[in-house]
């Protein structure tokens, strides 16, 4: 017989009889209802007692048909398991389990770090980059660092369009590079790294000089001087020197001619 049958057998045998507010006894059909409720919450506390916290919360589950999560180590398997199979998707949804359940287990850090890979892979950038810097700032001298560094900048990096386009992932991308260098100038990281930079020079160099060509056209000179010296002072050579240089030549003649006039 079950514990909560044991507790029910002798409760039904008597009559019980509740007082409302107004000092009215209640039909019998409902004072059965609170005695089985009453039992019901008996028969938990006796679990509770009897097997400790984790069977009072799957008793409490059954009775509300609250799904039960696995175990920390089940939930790092299944998210592992996904993520390997590219579902990003569910791979989130254990791994976001696994960190609400269980965040001060072993597998919690490993949570954090694989929704930022997922993020990423789903092209949710913003997303990914959030993950990552909190993952930098509650472990900022953790092996890791270097990776998450460069994935920040590839999360920008990824973003990178065309020179007539902002300019805000080249140069965001770029700076995270620049300080992986910085900060783990020896790691595999850093140089792969590196590898993209010369895009990101070579995007953000394109942009000044198209918007310097533009001021020419506009016969807007002083304007388009700037623009083309900075391709020259601010960017190494990525394929715009030389023509900068021309354009250089070209709106020193146009101020000059204007100066004469």
């Amino acid at each position: 017989m079950s514990i909560l049958n044991k507790l029910a057998g002798p409760c039904l045998s008597v009559r019980f009889g509740f007082a409302t507010t107004s000092g009215q006894f209640e039909p019998q059909s409902r004072q059965k209802r609170k005695v089985m409720k009453r039992i019901l919450a008996l028969g938990i506390i006796v679990l509770f007692l009897g097997s400790g916290c984790t069977a009072l919360k799957k008793s409490w589950n059954a009775l509300v048909g609250k799904q039960e999560v696995g175990t920390a180590q089940q939930l790092a398997w299944d998210g592992m398991n996904a993520y390997d199979d590219g579902d990003y998707k569910l791979a989130i949804e254990k791994f976001q389990q696994l960190k609400d359940w269980y965040p001060f287990s072993k597998y919690a850090m490993l949570a954090e770090l694989k929704i930022a890979d997922a993020n990423y892979h789903l092209e949710k950038y913003e997303e990914a980059v959030f993950a990552y810097e909190e993952f930098e700032k509650l472990h900022p001298r953790n092996e890791a660092i270097p990776y998450v560094i460069y994935q920040i900048g590839r999360c920008y990096f990824d973003q990178i369009d065309t020179i007539d386009r902002d300019q805000t992932p080249a140069r965001k991308a770029l700076e995270a590079f620049q300080r992986l260098q910085k900060q783990f100038p020896n790691d595999p990281y850093a140089r792969s790294g590196a590898e993209h930079m010369t895009r990101c020079y070579k995007s953000l160099a394109g942009n000044e000089f198209y918007i310097g060509v533009f001021y020419y056209k506009s016969s807007h000179y002083e304007a388009a001087l700037k623009r083309f010296m900075d391709v020259l002072s601010k960017y190494p050579d990525v394929g715009y020197h030389q023509k900068a240089m021309q354009y250089i030549a070209k709106c020193e003649a146009s101020l000059a001619g204007k100066r004469k006039n």
